[in-house]
């Protein structure tokens, strides 16, 4: 795989005062901004090029991160305007950059020390998800994973999408019917959630997933990015990795 992308256009509502100034994928954790640790581990693997998707505070991405050529990246940036096209619009918005291959995608706000090297670079079916156990925040789940390694929308039990994944382009070739009659899917350009595309993808088996049960932490809340900083800190990670 030689593109990745990663979502860094939402507004950080919850992570408020420290998104005033700051979009959340650029604060500071372990001695690093947070999206620079998904950088480090894509140019690890041997991906190329890094498409990020902005909107607030879009300017301070380039500025910090530059052309992604300091980690042997290229960096482009997907505007998206003011207001963010959700997951499933953001990724839309940015296919025309993410190249005929399948892409890995991963949210800007989350921290783990999943081995990206160990993600299918042809999943056999349209997308592949890593799954974590659910944290305290997200008890009920979000899907199920079977023996065979098949996402399913229902049943128990439950698994929380971790954020991460591999997905190929053709993955969104029914967004339209997919996203249905979502609020803001008829825009231009359309903003929707990328779940109501996996939702759909599920009932055909073509979602598979697998298991991460090491370290994961969804940086919603300014409390959740502290205890991040002083596990990284206290184990060393910000000078290992």
């Amino acid at each position: 795989m030689r593109h990745a992308l990663i979502f860094a256009a939402g507004l950080g509502e919850r992570m408020r005062p420290l998104t005033d100034r700051t979009p959340k994928p650029l604060l500071p954790v372990g001695g690093k901004p947070l999206i620079v640790w998904h950088l480090e581990k894509l140019a690890a693997i041997g991906v190329h090029y890094v498409v990020i998707n902005t909107s607030h505070l879009a300017g301070q991405f380039p500025e910090t991160l530059g052309d992604g050529s300091r980690w042997g990246l290229r960096i482009r940036y997907a505007y998206e305007g003011e207001t963010p096209l959700e997951t499933g619009g953001g990724m839309l918005h940015a296919l025309p950059l993410l190249g005929s291959e399948p892409f890995i995608a991963v949210s800007g706000d989350i921290w783990t020390d999943a081995d990206f090297a160990s993600l299918p670079a042809e999943p056999p079916g349209l997308a592949h998800l890593v799954l974590v156990d659910n944290p305290a925040h997200h008890p009920y789940g979000d899907f199920v994973l079977d023996a065979q390694g098949l996402l399913h929308d229902t049943g128990e039990p439950r698994l929380t999408f971790s954020g991460l994944g591999v997905y190929r382009r053709q993955f969104l070739d029914g967004w339209r019917d997919a996203a249905g009659h979502a609020a803001g899917a008829e825009a231009t350009p359309p903003r929707f959630k990328l779940v109501s595309l996996l939702r759909a993808a599920m009932r055909k088996d073509a979602v598979t997933g697998s298991l991460h049960r090491g370290v994961w932490t969804d940086v919603g809340t300014p409390g959740r990015l502290q205890s991040l900083h002083a596990q990284l800190c206290a184990t060393g990670a910000d000078r290992t990795a």
